[in-house]
């Protein structure tokens, strides 16, 4: 199974316990199978550098190591216009398709409320967890 996981997905997952957590977890052990993009992977970065409780640069660096060695990194080739409330969600879905996903996992309400695009299902963490974990 190909899953895209927002930004939010590591945020919550890498500092709390609970459904994201979980999600990181299981992506760790190899249970699913993270694409991503150069754009979702930078999008981390700033969301993580600009967070308000502050990884070392060390643990900065394993993390984005981690995620490049252990994810399948694609390039978008369709720029999308789908999330018109907040744009920089749109990379997300041109990562998914790009990437052939079968999930996108989000807390975003300006994906989820797309409840699909493509084939492709967005879901919550816990819908994510309940289904295949």
């Amino acid at each position: 199974m190909r899953v895209v996981l927002d930004t939010n997905i590591f945020v919550s997952g890498i500092f709390w316990r609970g459904s994201s957590n979980k999600i990181i977890i299981n992506w760790r052990k190899g249970k699913f199978t993270l694409v991503t993009s150069l754009e979702t992977i930078l999008e981390i970065i700033k969301v993580l550098k600009d967070f308000k409780i502050k990884l070392s640069d060390d643990i900065m660096r394993e993390w984005v190591d981690l995620i490049v060695r252990n994810s399948i990194i694609v390039e978008p080739k369709e720029k999308l216009l789908i999330v018109k409330e907040d744009s920089k969600d749109n990379i997300f879905i041109e990562t998914a398709v790009a990437g052939n996903v079968d999930y996108i996992v989000s807390q975003d309400n300006h994906l989820l409320k797309l409840k699909e695009f493509r084939g492709i299902k967005i879901v919550t963490p816990e819908e994510f967890n309940i289904l295949f974990m």
